[in-house]
């Protein structure tokens, strides 16, 4: 038997599941039918269980069909399906011998899968109709002198129809209860990786939501000043030490304020589409730019020669986040940081390696999280922050402490358009 390589909900597995143990089931009654009328005859009535295997045959093929082509499985309805085996089972056994038949005790394979699966009050259903149809073969069923315990004749053989439906129900129990209990498990796990995903989102939030407040308020000073510096530059009485250095002021107050201008302008960028860019143009604009803004940082830089003509599409979050991997490297060492990039069709690499402090156990057990920095006037949130922002947009990266001391922040981007990762 096959099944459609499509995405099942759990009561929908569970269901899978129970046809399939139907099946099994059902070749068993066949085969036990045929065996026990035709080559060692028991004196079972075979056209009535013969109608009650067809029609039982039929729900099954009816449930299998009905997994892939109606609508949701709820519990209600996968506890039905249940009730109807239990049923199924009893009606069976009228006929074969009543509670005296060895495989009475396969009630208990319903009531496994109840428990397993079904709320309380569903699952004591369940079990309090199986435990009624047991007490009433006690009492109303057609006898059958073989497999009856007290007849000498059908003494063994009611032993081996014990041990076997013991095994029987044993292979299907372990089946499945470990399917559902992985089934379970997988469950869990899917919802605690989604509220860890929500408790990163809103946390993403609320430090866009401070950010965003923070880049309206830095406009005002950075505009007052940014006036007084130009007063100071046109002032004739200003020697040329001190235009220098004011010209200095000066362009460090425009890369702000181009930052500031980026930031307040990414809401609109990233709900545009993502332009291709030749990477060569990216990473060359990225490492100048840094440059500019870490004017006394004497980084050694790698470019391996790459491939021609590769381009790729980096979101705008991108290049902050490597800004801070980058400022992480000088802050820690501003006199050695050496930085490796390669890259190919497929994939950019790059390589940042500082000979500062490296990482504490308690940050490499943190990583990925926010976390007190050990920078005077860290925040601690740049990292995370880097993080966050490299995982959702195509990006890895991994922080090891080098050895000889330092860390080592290994970046890797896929060069693929969001639109096109499947």
């Amino acid at each position: 038997m096959s099944w459609p390589a499509t995405k099942l909900s759990a009561a929908r597995q569970n269901l899978r599941r129970l046809v399939s143990i139907r099946y099994v089931a059902l070749a068993g009654q066949i085969t036990a039918l045929v065996l026990f009328t035709q080559v060692y005859p028991l004196g079972l009535p075979a056209q009535a269980l013969a109608g009650l295997i067809a029609l039982f045959a039929a729900i099954t093929l009816f449930a299998h069909w009905r997994i892939h082509h109606l609508g949701p499985v709820s519990t209600r309805e996968f506890s039905g399906h249940l009730l109807l085996d239990v049923l199924a089972l009893t009606a069976l056994l009228y006929f074969s011998g009543g509670a005296s038949n060895p495989f009475v005790s396969y009630y208990l394979v319903l009531i496994v899968i109840a428990g397993i699966v079904l709320p309380r009050g569903l699952m004591w259903l369940i079990t309090g109709v199986a435990v009624a149809a047991y007490s009433l073969l006690f009492f109303n069923y057609l006898p059958l002198a073989a497999v009856a315990p007290h007849s000498p004749a059908g003494a063994n053989l009611h032993i081996l129809g014990m041990w076997f439906n013991f095994f029987i129900s044993a292979v299907l129990i372990g089946y499945f209860v470990v399917r559902m209990a992985e089934a379970l498990r997988q469950q869990e796990a899917k919802l605690d990786s989604q509220r860890q995903e929500l408790m990163e989102n809103e946390q993403l939030l609320a430090i866009a939501t401070v950010a965003a407040g923070a880049a309206h308020e830095l406009g005002t000073p950075l505009n007052t000043t940014k006036l007084l510096v130009d007063e100071l530059l046109t002032d004739p009485d200003s020697n040329s030490a001190l235009k220098e250095d004011l010209q200095t002021i000066n362009n460090q107050i425009e890369i702000c304020r181009h930052t500031l201008r980026g930031l307040t302008g990414l809401a609109s960028d990233v709900a545009s589409p993502v332009e291709p860019v030749a990477v060569k143009q990216y990473v060359d604009e990225l490492l100048n730019t840094w440059q500019l803004l870490r004017p006394e940082i004497n980084p050694v830089i790698d470019i391996s020669a790459p491939p021609e003509n590769v381009g790729g599409c980096f979101h705008p979050v991108i290049r902050q986040a490597l800004f801070n991997l980058l400022n992480n490297a000088a802050d820690a060492s501003p006199d050695e940081v050496s930085i490796s990039i390669h890259w190919d069709h497929q994939t950019l690499d790059i390589a940042i390696r500082d000979h500062g402090p490296g990482l504490s156990a308690e940050q490499v057990e943190n990583i990925g999280r926010p976390m007190p920095s050990n920078k005077s006037g860290g925040l601690g949130l740049g990292l995370y922050l880097t993080n966050n922002s490299l995982n959702r947009h195509g990006g890895h990266v991994v922080l090891a402490n080098a050895d000889g001391g330092g860390l080592t922040t290994r970046v890797t981007l896929s060069l693929n358009s969001p639109d096109d990762e499947p």
